[in-house]
């Protein structure tokens, strides 16, 4: 087929149906989650992230209780790590601790008589 002898409206539907066509031919494409690069943050950050108050912050750092890096005089803390903070301190619910019991008891029968 030769393009120069359609006319506008012609060329028209034919890039229309060729772009439908491969639209059709070609499998969708799923865009895999990219994972969020790790977020250093500041005192005031971290203190909003974690909903405390700027000298709770410098007092939990100072005592070691939150993971943070020092650089001279500055304090920087991982956004992945001060979730993993907040996630250790999640309270099993009673269904869990009764699993958990039961699988502790189930082997440790020898243990027990």
């Amino acid at each position: 087929m030769i393009i120069l002898q359609l006319d506008s409206e012609q060329l028209s539907n034919l890039i229309q149906s060729s772009v439908r066509k491969a639209l059709k031919e070609t499998p969708p494409q799923t865009v895999e989650p990219t994972e969020q690069p790790e977020q250093l943050l500041t005192v005031q950050e971290a203190a909003q992230f974690l909903n405390l108050t700027v000298p709770t912050i410098y007092s939990k750092a100072s005592k070691g209780e939150l993971p943070v890096m020092k650089r001279s005089k500055r304090l920087y803390f991982s956004s992945t790590e001060l979730m993993e903070y907040i996630k250790e301190g999640r309270k099993k619910s009673n269904a869990e601790i009764e699993q958990e019991a039961k699988a502790y008891l189930s082997n440790n029968k020898k243990a027990l008589k």
